[in-house]
């Protein structure tokens, strides 16, 4: 199986680079931050790459306060916290689009199995899963955040990338799951210092479970 894993940061892919250097079934992006961007990566990789399935990789704000920072979001769906349609559309519908896109169901039972692994380089997984929220903000404050779950209640993380590329996987057919570690949980937070303190310490890490997930579903048993 051919994967393509989309970041949108330099830092992001850097770190991406080192986990996967070497694999000849998996081909990295850098797509920029956004939807547009991500949107037009997407794009990119489909038409140039032709991969089976699309990872979107990266780092996310969690939404459920219960979620802390270092744990994994693997999104069973995808919607836009920035978008309306009018009354005919759910708040984070495209009209015409679908008002969510689903994961593969069996991906996110792979992604979940993970947690039953062993720690491993003093890591041992915890993945959730849920719905992940996109929009254009880089959502730093209790307000915000609280905003969103106003409108979306069951939202577990928000990221600005996953449903765009989410809804260009849906245009062309192609399998797509959104893997975010979460960098800082806003409503435990002030000023967004646990995401700077995410990149100062840990984000090292942040590929981990994202490779796991690779390795499992690219075993010889699941393919």
């Amino acid at each position: 199986m051919k994967i393509g894993i989309i970041v949108a940061m330099d830092k992001e892919f850097a770190q991406l680079e080192k986990v996967f250097s070497g694999r000849d079934d998996i081909v990295l992006q850098k797509c920029g931050i956004g939807k547009v961007n991500s949107a037009i990566g997407a794009v990119e990789m489909i038409k140039g790459e032709h991969p089976d399935l699309i990872i979107s990789s990266g780092c996310a704000g969690g939404a459920d306060k219960n979620l802390n920072v270092m744990d994994v979001v693997v999104a069973s769906e995808c919607t836009y916290h920035d978008a309306y349609c009018g009354d005919n559309c759910e708040f984070g519908q495209i009209m015409g689009m679908p008002a969510r896109y689903k994961a593969p169901e069996e991906l996110v039972a792979e992604a979940l199995k993970l947690n039953e692994q062993p720690a491993e380089n003093g890591i041992k997984p915890h993945i959730v899963s849920g719905l992940t929220v996109s929009g254009e903000w880089f959502v730093d404050s209790k307000e915000k955040m609280q905003s969103i779950l106003d409108r979306l209640p069951d939202a577990k993380a928000v990221d600005m990338e996953s449903c765009s590329i989410a809804q260009t996987c849906y245009k062309y057919n192609v399998p797509f799951v959104s893997f975010r570690v979460i960098s800082d949980v806003p409503l435990k937070d002030t000023k967004a210092s646990m995401y700077f303190d995410f990149w100062d310490r840990v984000a090292q890490d942040s590929f981990e479970v994202t490779k796991r997930f690779v390795e499992a579903v690219n075993s010889p048993s699941t393919k």
